[in-house]
């Protein structure tokens, strides 16, 4: 769904996760258009005219409304934080396939509309102020805001938002032209009206609402650029925040633009409060805490359970100067898992990656690593009403029936689970099993390794790692590989190789985050489909080629209603998960975080976001921070 606006709100604080593993992806549900006193209704045309839209239901929030309710309309504006990013960057161009992009830049552009963070799936005008559209919603107008304006005071126009999908379509990241894809055709109308028309025949009526989270580019000041290359001159916005200074690699700044033309509106209200922003960049993630502990940066959301367990105690923690806290949220967990590469002779054989799924002990690494803190994942849905469960519905099997000869058969009759172990690190009889799936595979052991019957070629593969924090999961699954006679290594490269070797699937098994949002659509294709898995650049990194896969994406796609979506989700859960395509990790469902006692923040948390931007700095605490630090 709202892979751009995801990425917006989150990379202020998460541009590690956002970046190193191209995360994360995405919150927000939908609603739907209300046809009372928020839209008008054209009875010859019968279309539909409004501020918002939503996919299904109604919005939360009516026309005229003054602010999100998770904000203080009354938070002072003011003060500086310091986050912090692991790694480094090369570029301020985050929308290529090139390079590694700065955290924080998506606090530099709007969008057409956005959505709030209380709500499944719901857009509200930005720099469109007005939504039109017909009831099948084939395409869609957007009236933009005459208030608009870029940082350099040039109005926001319609040849900026044809040029901006245009260069999007054309020179942007793979993503782009997968989830615009059913794009066919922008139109300027005149008196600031921009037309989106879309594929005949295509059902899709998530559409509307994906076209308006389109970032709106300066044309000025691109052109005579070149678009298709990483930069570090810092671009021109239209967002709440501009770039103050930068050295590359070691820190970005950002200052709040004063004169921000949409400060005050409602969907800005009581946010993006601080004066300045910064990031900080880190080695690694050990180095990162050591740095926070010592008072360098400001705010940290812990991703490792060892650390969260034994690592924020201390002097600041007992005199209250640093807060340790955890908060709940309904945030889809998505899947993380270590994902097999399936252009690799040796993962095509679905036995050979399920046997691999049964030498990862789960139970044993939550006990003795993760201080059991987690729960073991079992669903690309994880944590919603979107994840499958228990043996397929009625409704499920309706959907997977025409489809059932590229499926296997336990898609139909089984409840997917993951292997369990009673968590005292003897595994055997899970060894026995998968070895017993690896000769079917025409596997067999020879001198301790395991080898192709036919060929020969030895049964091994790389691990990559991005984090040396990872090391200590890993080696546990390496050496019960090797117990069937499996090679694994393990290899830990910098962000740079990285990223470069996960876009051009260059890797045997790496640890992949496919993040999901409440109202799954267009990014599903860029996920799972054959088109995707042929195109550097996009997130069906495993390589999933399956006609069956591609149908059901289509299906969630143009799901009608949002109980068909639940239904056609659960289904290409079911199809994801028995294809044995990786081997699920662990989630949890609520933030760890710490932060130095200088903040205060709204009385409400929003169920889909942690909402960082809504807090403030508060003079008192910061005076009293600073004296006792």
């Amino acid at each position: 769904m709202a892979i751009y606006a995801f990425i917006k709100k989150q990379n202020f604080t998460y541009g590690v996760k956002m970046k190193n593993y191209q995360l994360i992806f995405s919150l927000l549900l939908t609603l739907s258009f209300n046809i009372s006193e928020r839209i008008s209704v054209f009875a010859d045309s019968k279309t539909i005219k409004s501020s918002s839209i939503a996919m299904n239901g109604e919005p939360k929030y009516s026309e005229g409304f003054s602010h999100f309710e998770y904000v203080n309309p009354e938070a002072p504006k003011g003060g500086e934080v310091t986050l912090s990013s692991i790694g480094s960057y090369d570029s301020f161009n985050a929308f290529i396939a090139k390079g590694v992009s700065a955290s924080g830049l998506g606090m530099i552009y709007e969008t057409l509309t956005t959505g709030s963070s209380d709500e499944a799936f719901s857009e509200y005008g930005l720099i469109a102020d007005q939504i039109e559209y017909p009831e099948d919603r084939t395409w869609v107008i957007y009236h933009l805001n005459a208030k608009a304006r870029f940082h350099d005071g040039e109005s926001i126009n319609v040849d900026d938002v044809i040029f901006t999908f245009n260069m999007l379509m054309e020179m942007g990241a793979p993503f782009y032209k997968s989830y615009y894809g059913d794009i066919v055709e922008v139109k300027d109308l005149g008196n600031r009206r921009v037309k989106f028309n879309f594929r005949q025949g295509m059902t899709n009526r998530e559409l509307v609402l994906i076209t308006g989270q389109l970032p709106v580019l300066p044309k000025h000041y691109w052109e005579g650029k070149d678009f298709s290359k990483s930069t570090l001159d810092p671009p021109l916005g239209s967002g709440p925040y501009r770039i103050k200074d930068f050295k590359a690699g070691k820190y970005i700044t950002y200052e709040r633009v004063k004169d921000y033309w949409a400060e005050n509106h409602p969907v800005n209200k009581g946010r993006n409060n601080f004066d300045i922003v910064r990031y900080d960049y880190y080695r690694d993630a050990t180095v990162a805490l050591e740095a926070f502990k010592a008072g360098k940066y400001d705010f940290r959301e812990e991703n490792n359970s060892k650390m969260w367990a034994s690592m924020y105690k201390g002097k600041t923690f007992d005199e209250n100067l640093t807060i340790r806290e955890e908060i709940p949220h309904e945030l889809p967990r998505g899947m993380q898992a270590f994902a097999f590469n399936l252009r690799r002779s040796m993962f095509k054989d679905r036995k050979v990656r399920e046997a691999i799924g049964y030498a990862f002990d789960f139970e044993w690494s939550n006990k003795n690593l993760f201080y059991g803190q987690y729960k073991r994942t079992d669903s690309f849905f994880e944590n919603s009403e979107l994840s499958s469960s228990g043996l397929p519905s009625q409704e499920e099997l309706e959907i997977l029936e025409p489809f059932r000869k590229d499926l296997p058969d336990e898609v139909f009759t089984k409840e997917f689970k993951p292997p369990v172990t009673d968590g005292s690190g003897n595994i055997r009889k899970q060894l026995l099993i998968a070895s017993k799936l690896l000769k079917e595979a025409g596997w067999k052991v020879k001198d301790g390794k395991r080898v192709n019957s036919e060929t020969g070629e030895e049964l091994k593969f790389e691990i990559l790692l991005i984090s040396p924090a990872f090391e200590r999961i890993v080696l546990p699954f390496k050496k019960n590989l090797e117990r069937m006679g499996i090679e694994a290594s393990v290899r830990v490269v910098d962000t740079s190789q990285y990223v470069n070797r996960i876009r051009s699937f260059d890797f045997d098994v790496f640890v992949m985050v496919a993040g999901q949002s409440l109202s799954p659509g267009n990014e599903q294709d860029n996920y799972w489909s054959c088109k995707a898995a042929e195109t550097s650049g996009t997130r069906n990194y495993m390589g999933i080629c399956n006609p069956a896969i591609d149908k059901l994406v289509r299906l969630v796609i143009e799901a009608p209603n949002r109980n068909q979506l639940i239904h056609s989700t659960r289904a290409l859960d079911r199809a994801l998960l028995w294809g044995h395509y990786l081997v699920p990790h662990w989630h949890i469902n609520y933030y760890r975080l710490s932060y130095w006692n200088k903040f205060s923040r709204p009385d409400i948390t929003p169920k889909y976001s942690l909402g960082f931007f809504t807090w403030w700095v508060d003079d008192t605490k910061e005076k009293i921070m600073l004296k006792n630090k």
